[in-house]
């Protein structure tokens, strides 16, 4: 299986780390089902009536050269663009725990598929 880096911009600075194309498709159908649980609770809210049933969180995991996790409660973010992701990155040596913004998240993903194919 190859890999390249995979560059995710940060609010402050980025990160790039080894991923597998596989991979990236894999978190990008993780990425798609979150969106449609966000944009459900953006049309609930701007729509009144009735409560929302909550959405399950989206939990992403991988585990390669490093260990990659992405969290999401897509109850707490009114629209798709307002939510961030809570990301870890670790491996031996260090863990990076910040948070990113979904849509760069969407666009970083999105790149690093075009060039790996």
């Amino acid at each position: 299986m190859s890999s390249s880096h995979l560059t995710l911009n940060l609010v402050e600075g980025s990160v790039s780390f080894s991923f597998s194309p596989q991979a990236a498709r894999e978190l990008k159908a993780a990425i798609d089902l979150l969106m449609q649980s966000l944009k459900a609770v953006a049309a609930k809210t701007s729509s009144s009536g009735g409560k929302l049933s909550p959405q399950k969180p989206m939990e992403y995991r991988y585990t390669g050269e490093v260990f990659l996790e992405i969290f999401c409660n897509p109850n707490i973010w009114p629209t798709p663009f307002a939510a961030k992701v809570l990301l870890t990155i670790r491996d031996l040596n260090i863990r990076l725990t910040t948070e990113a913004e979904l849509t760069r998240l969407v666009e970083d993903i999105n790149q690093f598929l075009e060039q790996a194919e």
